[in-house]
C-alpha cells in the first residue's frame, strides 16, 4: 500500500484506523486526511510513543491493509475485515 493509496481509501481506511488506535479523535482523522505523516505525528501525540514505536504500529497496520486487500480484491473497501484492527485501550 503506497502513500497516494492511502489517501485514495482514506474514507475506507480511517474507520479501521479509529479501530486500532481509538484515542484518535474524529478531529483527528479530518486532520489527517489520509495523509501517513499526519497519522504517524497524531499516534504519537495520543499515545505518547517515540518515532519508532509509532512507525512500528503504523508499518503493521499497513501491512494488515495491504494482506487484506491482495487476499479479498474483488470484495469492496468498507466489507473487507482487515487483520490487525483490533481496537486497543491504552
Amino acid at each position: 500500500m503506497n502513500k497516494d493509496q492511502i489517501e485514495g481509501d482514506w474514507k475506507q481506511i480511517k474507520g479501521e484506523a479509529k479501530l486500532r488506535w481509538g484515542k484518535l479523535t474524529d478531529d483527528d482523522m479530518t486532520v489527517i486526511a489520509g495523509k501517513r505523516e499526519k497519522l504517524l505525528g497524531k499516534i504519537q501525540e495520543r499515545y505518547g510513543y517515540a518515532k519508532a514505536q509509532a512507525e512500528k504500529e503504523l508499518g503493521e497496520f499497513t501491512d494488515s491493509l495491504r494482506h487484506a486487500i491482495g487476499a479479498d480484491a474483488k470484495t469492496e473497501p468498507s466489507k473487507r475485515v482487515f487483520k490487525g484492527s483490533t481496537a486497543k485501550t491504552r
